[in-house]
């Protein structure tokens, strides 16, 4: 009896029973592609959109003016005042600038921050309750209670490779400076009506930024695909999209690490991470599980960009998971090439080679990062993730198995 790579089983379970609850909207592909905006909101039902952008992105032309373009008559507006730390009271701006241009719609350019910001207005907008009362409910309790009823769709357009684009969960901070809440605050909404109703995945966008972004950011898309092969939540079809996702990356990656910065070169990379992010985000789970448990607690203590900290951990975790359990491990070697499923170092060193190819940090000593007499909190602040839920079948971490992995990546 031979293993089946999802989730340890038999082959005698390769028609195990599932359920795939996944709710994305209208997903556009290639070149161009958001010269249909218009068109394709229009026939949502949408009148006009708000464009919804960080400064940058929003007044660099060659990003802003295709987007200008494919709105055409159906353009309310451009709010460019996201940040990194996506504000809560940026959210209300962006609501506010929403019923000022008469717009029903946002359309999110950028990264995981102006989409985040953008779905978060889509629930402020739709909501009964007054500002005083969101800003009290998300203090005492990290999140925005999301309405009953429809909410302004919100259509994205990224312009990173992380795959934000296609997810039911929006981060969220606040402060005191805005009056919202009475201490700095960070927290998330999570419901299945955030999907966005349309992604354009345009690659002639995304070439725009810069290389180090796009780096970082695929690493992260990069480790949704691993993650997919081994977490609990696992299902034939995102085994599918992921292995594929993996096997294109594992390609497309080192030489877009090693390229110019074209259109051609990202568009295999931005199909990639397409598939990877594709079903891991639904309303009954999502397969995120250790590597991002871990990306959590670093970001959320220290400095470390969210890539960077998925550069250094996911070698040394993947090591880990294939050491305590059997989960992903045919899925992986079968995705990266491995002649032998049973050399974990071939795989381990597949994923590394990717790290390494497009210049990320190796060791957690060059980042921002803990240093070991802080690997305690580190580790106890990844388990306690809730993504740490999503580990495969028979891995029981503990804190000391944590902090062991923090120390190889040190």
């Amino acid at each position: 009896m031979t293993e089946d790579a999802t989730n340890g089983s038999t082959s005698d379970e390769r028609g195990r029973s599932f359920r795939f609850d996944y709710r994305p909207g209208v997903l556009r592909f290639g070149a161009n592609c958001v010269a249909d905006l218009g068109a394709e909101l229009g026939a949502q039902g949408v009148e006009r959109a708000l464009v919804v952008a960080g400064r940058t992105v929003g007044t660099t032309a060659d990003v802003i003016d295709p987007v200008r373009a494919g709105l055409g008559d159906r353009l309310a507006g451009v709010f460019a005042e996201t940040t990194p730390e996506k504000r809560l009271a940026t959210a209300y701006d962006a609501v506010d600038a929403m019923r000022e241009h008469g717009a029903d719609a946002f359309v999110a350019l950028g990264g995981g921050s102006s989409l985040d910001v953008a779905t978060v207005a889509s629930v402020l907008a739709a909501t009964d309750e007054g500002r005083d009362a969101v800003g009290e409910t998300f203090e005492s309790t990290g999140t925005v209670p999301v309405p009953e009823g429809d909410l302004p769709p919100v259509a994205a357009v990224p312009t990173t490779l992380a795959g934000a684009e296609l997810s039911q969960v929006a981060g969220i901070t606040a402060d005191p400076e805005n009056g919202l809440v009475d201490a700095e605050t960070g927290g998330g909404v999570s419901h299945p009506a955030l999907m966005p109703s349309a992604a354009f995945h345009d690659p002639e966008l995304v070439a725009t930024t810069p290389r180090g972004v796009l780096a970082a950011s695929a690493m992260n898309g990069f480790d949704k695909a691993i993650e997919s092969t081994y977490a609990r939540t696992a299902t034939p079809v995102t085994d599918a999209t992921a292995t594929r996702a993996l096997g294109v990356l594992a390609d497309a990656l080192p030489a877009f690490g090693s390229g110019t910065v074209t259109p051609a070169a990202v568009e295999p990379v931005l199909e990639g991470i397409l598939l990877a992010q594709y079903g891991i985000s639904r309303p009954d789970g999502t397969t995120l599980s250790l590597i991002h448990a871990f990306g959590h607690a670093l970001t959320r203590t220290y400095p470390v960009q969210q890539g960077a900290a998925h550069a250094v951990v996911a070698p040394h975790a993947l090591r880990y998971v294939l050491d305590s359990v059997d989960a992903g491990r045919e899925l992986l070697a079968d995705a990266f090439d491995v002649a032998d499923p049973g050399d974990d170092d071939a795989i381990v060193a597949a994923v590394a080679a990717v790290r390494d190819a497009l210049g990320l940090p190796t060791r957690l000593r060059d980042v921002d990062g803990p240093i070991p007499d802080e690997f305690e909190r580190v580790a106890r602040h990844t388990l306690e993730d809730s993504f740490m839920g999503n580990a495969p079948e028979g891995l029981d971490a503990t804190r000391s198995d944590l902090e062991a992995i923090l120390d190889a990546a040190y």
